[in-house]
Order: structure tokens, then sequence, then C-alpha cells
């Protein structure tokens, strides 16, 4: 006669993970994955619009660039996850997840749009070069270039953070099924 196996208890106390979106390529075809992967496009722009401009507010513009950038690898990391398929094997609330890294992501690239909405619009012209007039004694001249790319920084993550509201939005939706 033969004992019936026991389950092992600790295989039986966690509940299957709760996910909404599709796993593999079909997430590409989904509104969220078309977000994310617009959030990683633009997010991308706004990384190498900073960089490529002399830094003329370091403080500001520095944490542009930092949310820029995690910003990037972390979505880039999200959406791997599910085009892997390896959203599945981790049990957890995906549909909770998500809308909390996209409430995350959505007010630090609030902030980094703010930021560098200020250092584009502190500008003046003055015979085709742009003079910004900071509080303390120090007067950065930038080119009629620079600014350019300051001001398509700024729309672009701008653009970055509408992506981000609308995936915590869809989010939410998904999370409160």
């Amino acid at each position: 006669m033969r004992m019936a196996e026991t389950p092992n208890p600790a295989t039986t106390s966690f509940p299957a993970p709760t996910i909404s979106l599709p796993l593999g390529m079909a997430i590409l075809r989904t509104y969220s994955g078309a977000l994310i992967c617009l959030e990683i496009v633009f997010g991308g722009l706004v990384w190498i619009l900073v960089a490529s401009t002399n830094v003329s507010v370091p403080l500001l513009q520095g944490w542009v660039m930092f949310v820029s950038v995690t910003m990037f690898i972390c979505s880039s990391l999200y959406l791997a996850l599910f085009l892997l398929g390896l959203a599945d094997k981790i049990n957890t609330d995906w549909n909770f997840m998500d809308m909390f890294y996209h409430f995350i992501a959505l007010l630090f690239y609030f902030g980094a749009f703010l930021l560098e909405a200020t250092v584009s619009s502190a500008g003046t012209y003055a015979n085709s070069t742009c003079i910004r007039r900071p509080r303390g004694n120090i007067i950065t001249f930038l080119d009629y270039r620079e600014y350019n790319i300051n001001v398509a920084a700024a729309i672009f993550s701008f653009i970055v953070t509408l992506c981000y509201g609308c995936s915590m939005f869809m989010g939410f939706r998904r999370w409160r099924k």
C-alpha cells in the first residue's frame, strides 16, 4: 500500500500571478505595449537631446538626464519581462505593479519636463544669442541651436509624460477590475 504524497506547502502558499497583459510578441499589439515602446523611443530622444547640448544648468538638466536614462532602462527591462514571458514566472500582481511603476515614472518625468521647460523658457534673444539670466551673478550664453535642442527636449519630455500618464490610467483600470 502506497501513501499519498503530500504537496509541498511552499508551492501551494503563493497565488498565481495576476496578469491582464499578454506575454510574448502579443504585447506589442496592445495599447499598453505600444505606449511602452513610445516611452522607450521618446525617452531615448530626451536622453540624446539633453546629452547633445552643453548642460547649461547642471542641477536642473542633471535630473532630466537621470530620469531619462533611468526610465529608459526600466521601461526596456519592463517590456523585456513581457516579451520573454518572464512575468508569468514571477508571482505578483502585475496589474498593480504596472499601475505603480507608471505612476512613479509619471511623477519623475513630470518633474523632468518642468525642469527642462524651465531651462528652455529662461532664455531671451539678443542678436541670435540666447541669454539666460539666473538669479545668481552668472549669465550663460547659448546659441540658437542649443536653445532649440532644449526646447525639443522639453517637448519630447512632455510627450513621454503623457505616455506614462496614459499607461498609468490603463494600468489603474486593469488593476481595479
